[in-house]
């Protein structure tokens, strides 16, 4: 199992940090402090997401009338929860390509799906073409299906 770990991440280095065109090794220097960085700013936008939630929860919670929470308020409530997860989702891709320098494709569907998830919770159907609603669920199936694929693959 190691091995093909091994060779797994061999085969998906995309950014060595040896190579023989020190142009390129400088390069990939930048390209690797960059995600660094945008791990940072992605840990930054979680924190200020997850002070949204709580702002948002607190607004919705403390207009009259006081404690309830109206259909839209939920609404309104989950989609800020669903942000927040997709941005956690967001960070772990990029922790992981830190990590490995591979890109971890199933967990970038499940991304993909979890966003599109959102979309579809906090959708309003009474505002939304039916062409609309079908565009949605072809991207559904799309990315349900190659994520089924992709897991399949590993599987074997």
């Amino acid at each position: 199992m190691a091995g093909d770990n091994e060779r797994h991440t061999l085969i998906h280095e995309e950014l060595p940090k040896e190579h023989d065109d020190p142009l390129i090794r400088v390069l990939h220097g930048i390209i690797r402090n960059s995600v660094r960085l945008l791990a940072v700013l992605m840990a930054l936008v979680i924190v200020w997401g997850v002070a949204d939630v709580v702002l948002v929860l607190y607004e919705r919670l403390m207009a009259p009338p006081v404690f309830l929470l109206d259909y839209s308020d939920l609404f309104d409530v989950f989609g800020a929860f669903m942000l927040v997860l997709i941005a956690i989702e967001i960070f772990i891709n990029i922790r992981l390509y830190l990590g490995s320098y591979v890109i971890p494709i199933q967990l970038v569907i499940a991304t993909a799906l979890m966003a599109i998830a959102r979309k579809v919770i906090v959708m309003d159907l009474a505002d939304i073409a039916p062409l609309y609603i079908l565009a949605i669920a072809a991207v559904v199936l799309a990315l349900g299906v190659t994520y089924w694929l992709v897991a399949k693959k590993d599987h074997y």
